[in-house]
């Protein structure tokens, strides 16, 4: 069974304690610019750039999949990660107050996403590990592409 980018990413924001996790089907809006948004939202810069760095780490990890753009990793206040069908945007809570962006696409179809108790295994099947200096390793790439393609970063 094939795993959903919108499930990797809702995890991976979950797993560091994103609040308000959201998903937005825009697969049935004629103007929308991708097919997914997962929009979350965090109470410190320090969470907010922890979110979106295990979300980097995680699709990489689990579906291979690189981000194409990425925006706001200079501040951390709204950060935005493009993966072309799908787009992240992780707030921190006063802006996200501020921008209300689900009311910008109301009709699309809402699906929140919470954070469900897991079985603990026990450490010797735990597979592998993040290296804690991985997060670091996927920005500094990220940051090469966008300079390479002449983006601002």
């Amino acid at each position: 069974m094939r795993i959903s980018p919108v499930t990797v990413i809702a995890n991976a924001m979950l797993e560091k304690k994103a609040q308000n996790v959201v998903s937005l089907d825009l697969r049935t809006i004629e103007s929308s610019i991708c097919d997914h948004f997962v929009i979350c939202n965090a109470d410190s810069t320090t969470q907010v750039a922890a979110i979106a760095d295990n979300v980097l780490v995680k699709m990489e990890e689990r579906l291979g999949a690189k981000v194409l753009r990425m925006q706001g990793l200079e501040n951390d206040f709204w950060i935005i990660l493009d993966y072309g069908d799908v787009v992240v945007h992780i707030f921190l809570s006063e802006y996200r107050d501020f921008y209300r962006l689900e009311d910008l696409w109301a009709d699309a179809k809402r699906k929140v996403h919470k954070d469900e108790p897991k079985a603990v295994k026990p450490a010797a099947e735990d597979g592998k590990r993040i290296k804690p200096k991985a997060a670091t390793k996927v920005r500094a790439a990220a940051k090469k592409v966008a300079k390479r393609n002449g983006e601002d970063y």
